[in-house]
Formats: structure tokens, C-alpha cells, sequence
């Protein structure tokens, strides 16, 4: 391995950063959803008091802020776009505001992945939400929200899974 190629451990650790980014970023518009915490406060409150911190007794990873202010800032944008794709997407009669708070950010989160960053792949994107949804809830609605995701990856990004296919 020559000096300029990075180590798998930084790999690693920029994977772990932006796994914390998204998990980061689902509970600050969870938060902002449930009790109406404005962007500038929320963003505030979790790079100061929540990420890399000890909370409770339990320690949040370091995360890449730059990636958690994306993901936030690009949800509460895409709002109004985002909402529809997923609706779409979910099995007819169970729009999106009846999902739990907390998967629809999940599903927003990764919607807005999917829709804003096309230099990460669709796959890594639906599996990183499978398993933010994961520390949340119980398996029927990560599967759900991998179902929801991916359907929204083959939809939206097409290209990634007829390569993968054919």
C-alpha cells in the first residue's frame, strides 16, 4: 500500500462518521417534527450537546457534521417533493402521515439520498437506512422501510440496478 492510498481503517471511520451523520440526522427531525424545534436550534443542540458527546450513559459516535447539516437542511427543503415520492411508494392506504414519526424521517432521510446524492450508490443508501430504521424499531418496519427505499432506488436511479442485472 503506497503513502497517498487511505488505510481501510480510514475508510472505516469516514463510513462510521456518516453512518452517525444520518442516525444524527433521522433524530433531529424526529425531534424537530415532534416537538416543533426550529432547524437553527436543533442543529445547535445536536452538534454541541449529542454528537461524539456521552448522553445518558450512552456514547453518540462522532459524526460528519457537514453530511448531518445536508441531510437535515436537504429533508426540510425537499419536503414537499420528497413526501409524494414516498407516499408513492408505500403500499395504497397507508400514506405517509400515518407511519410512525420516526420512520418517516428515516424515509425522508433516505429519499433525500437518494434524490440529492448521486455519488453514493443507491444500495449503500437504502442498507445505511435499514439500519438507522434498526435502532429504532422492530424488524417488520425495517423491512419495511428497506422495501419502501428500495423501490424508491429503482425508480429514481434505474441505471444502478439494470448494470447490476444485465
Amino acid at each position: 500500500m503506497s503513502a497517498g492510498e487511505p488505510t481501510p481503517s480510514k475508510e472505516g471511520r469516514k463510513a462510521n462518521k456518516r453512518g452517525a451523520a444520518r442516525l444524527a440526522a433521522v433524530q433531529a427531525l424526529y425531534q424537530m417534527d415532534l416537538a416543533g424545534t426550529g432547524v437553527n436550534e436543533i442543529l445547535a443542540e445536536f452538534e454541541s450537546h449529542w454528537i461524539g458527546q456521552e448522553v445518558e450513559g450512552a456514547q453518540y459516535l462522532p459524526a460528519e457534521a457537514a453530511f448531518f447539516r445536508e441531510i437535515v437542511h436537504g429533508v426540510l427543503a425537499g419536503q414537499r417533493t420528497l413526501d409524494p415520492l414516498i407516499d408513492d411508494a408505500l403500499a395504497k392506504g397507508w400514506p405517509l402521515k400515518r407511519i410512525e414519526t420516526i420512520l418517516r424521517a428515516v424515509l425522508r432521510s433516505g429519499a433525500f439520498e437518494l434524490t440529492a446524492r448521486k455519488d453514493i450508490p443507491a444500495r449503500v443508501i437504502v442498507k445505511e437506512y435499514a439500519d438507522v430504521a434498526a435502532a429504532f424499531v422492530e424488524g417488520e418496519e425495517t423491512g419495511m422501510v428497506n422495501a419502501v427505499l428500495d423501490g424508491l432506488a429503482r425508480q429514481l436511479r434505474p441505471a444502478e440496478f439494470e448494470r447490476a442485472s444485465g
